[in-house]
Parts: C-alpha cells; sequence; structure tokens
C-alpha cells in the first residue's frame, strides 16, 4: 500500500508543475535584474537595509582608516587587509584602506555592519570572475569604482513562487 500511495503523491507533484514557467535565464546573455540598492547598514538605527550582497564599493572621502571592516573579518573569513594608500585625506591620518580578497570572502555583510562612518556598502555586482587568484583582490582604487551592471530579467515573487519576465 506505502508503495501505491507514494507513487500517486510523485505523480501528483509532476502534474501540479507541468503548468508553471519554467525559471530558466539563458545566462550569460540573460542576466537576472535585482531591484533596490545593495546591501547596507544604519548604524544609528541598528538596522540592516536588505539588498543583494554582491562587490563592495568604498568611499574613500569616508573612510578614517578605523580598520573596523578588517577586525569584524578576522574570525570569518580574514578576506579584508588594510593596505597603505597615496592619497592624502584629511579624516584619514594613517593614509590605510581596506583591500578584499573575494577568493577569501563570503559576502556575510559584517565588514558593511561594522563601519561606522558609511564608507563600505555592498552592490548588485556577482561577477566577479577572474583567471588568478591574484586578480579577485580589489585595491581601495578598485573599490572606489562603482560598478556597470546590465540585467535583463526582473525577478517576481508571487504566491506560487519566483518567476522572471
Amino acid at each position: 500500500m506505502g508503495t501505491a500511495s507514494g507513487i500517486i503523491k510523485a505523480l501528483n507533484s509532476g502534474i501540479k508543475h507541468i503548468a508553471i514557467k519554467r525559471f530558466t535565464l539563458r545566462y550569460p546573455e540573460e542576466k537576472l535584474k535585482f531591484v533596490g540598492d545593495g546591501y547596507q547598514f544604519d548604524p544609528v538605527s541598528g538596522v540592516g537595509v536588505a539588498g543583494l550582497k554582491g562587490r563592495h564599493i568604498l568611499f574613500h572621502d569616508k573612510c578614517t582608516g578605523c580598520q573596523l571592516c578588517s577586525i569584524a573579518c578576522e574570525g570569518i573569513a580574514e578576506a579584508i587587509s588594510m593596505v597603505k594608500v597615496n592619497e592624502k585625506w584629511k579624516q584619514n591620518k594613517k593614509s590605510i584602506m581596506p583591500q578584499i580578497d573575494y577568493g577569501k570572502c563570503v559576502f556575510c555583510g559584517l565588514c558593511v555592519d561594522a563601519c561606522p562612518f558609511y564608507a563600505l556598502y555592498m552592490t548588485n555586482d556577482y561577477e566577479l570572475s577572474s583567471f588568478s587568484k591574484e586578480g579577485l583582490i580589489y585595491t581601495p582604487a578598485q573599490l572606489q569604482v562603482k560598478p556597470n551592471i546590465e540585467q535583463d530579467a526582473e525577478i517576481k515573487i508571487d504566491d506560487r513562487g519566483a518567476t522572471h519576465g
């Protein structure tokens, strides 16, 4: 009796999913569009603002070199190291800024949470491939560049699941 009921449940599940449109994109020709900004943290209210956790962006004019992002990353991935930069900023006396190794980064967002000066955010840029390990290390100058994201399909979530258009 158990085998027959199992077969009926499997067939019922399959029949339910026949009418649902498939959720497959032809990547990289079609890219999923993520609506909204990347992940941010508001230290005043103590709340994280929802968003995709992709590549970081660093605002040099707000970074003080306090190393809190590096300290937050220490126990998790150890992906952030502080490096000396040639530029002089009045708020950054030590002239050190974060450098991120995306080969080690787990995109947890704790570095963004730890930054009290709104200098570090996460963007919607999720394409971070490279042919070498050195290509995954982003210097402060590379982190300053805003990502250029081209996305085709927007995700829509309803009671039957997620679809794209």
